[in-house]
């Protein structure tokens, strides 16, 4: 089974104005399409580790029996499926604030405002590409702010993701040209459900 790209439960338009419509269609059908791509063409010649779901294959990267360069393939590619199907999934309009999160946020963070603001602040100082995450341990059931490179994912350091934010500059440039900080403060518009 291939790895497909998966579709919007919303228009590209929809989270104007703080992310443009241009700019979601190429994040989706270009970007994130790409990583879909690659992803299976890395895997063409692995028939057993075909279909898998993703988060397994990024779990247990370290221990696949594939070549060095199809891991790095998976791992970036996989990486990059993973992120954006999980980054539309938190952007749709129709969700609704999810007041656990929100109180545990508020238990680890001591408030939304202090959290929102080293969130943020992770985000604008991550050097070059990557994302910036809340991510649970798996050990301790502990929130944390988690910035990783390119496309790696929480689930290769042992962690479960809830929710991150994609830093790469495709991710923003055509409305917020070199203003990361711009486009973080943006975002917070449209992750509803905190």
């Amino acid at each position: 089974m291939r790895y497909e790209l998966p579709k919007l439960n919303y228009d590209y338009d929809a989270l104007e104005p703080y992310i443009d419509a241009k700019t979601m269609e190429i994040h989706h059908t270009k970007h994130h399409q790409t990583y879909v791509d690659k992803l299976n063409a890395a895997l063409e010649k692995y028939p057993d580790l075909q279909g898998r779901p993703v988060e397994e294959l990024l779990t247990d990267l370290p221990n696949l029996k594939v070549e060095e360069a199809d891991r790095t393939a998976i791992k970036n590619h996989g990486g990059g499926h993973f992120n954006h199907s999980l980054f539309w999934k938190y952007l749709d309009p129709a969700n609704k604030k999810d007041d656990l999160l929100v109180k545990e946020i508020t238990s680890t963070f001591n408030s939304i405002d202090e959290f929102k603001k080293q969130f943020s602040d992770a985000a604008t100082k991550l050097f070059g590409s990557g994302w910036t995450w809340l991510a649970r341990d798996a050990k301790t059931s502990k929130l944390i702010i988690q910035n990783l490179p390119n496309q790696d994912s929480p689930l290769m350091t042992g962690l479960q993701p809830i929710f991150g934010l994609d830093v790469w500059e495709h991710a923003y440039y055509l409305k917020y040209q070199n203003k990361r900080p711009d486009y973080v403060q943006a975002w917070w518009n449209v992750l509803k459900f905190i």
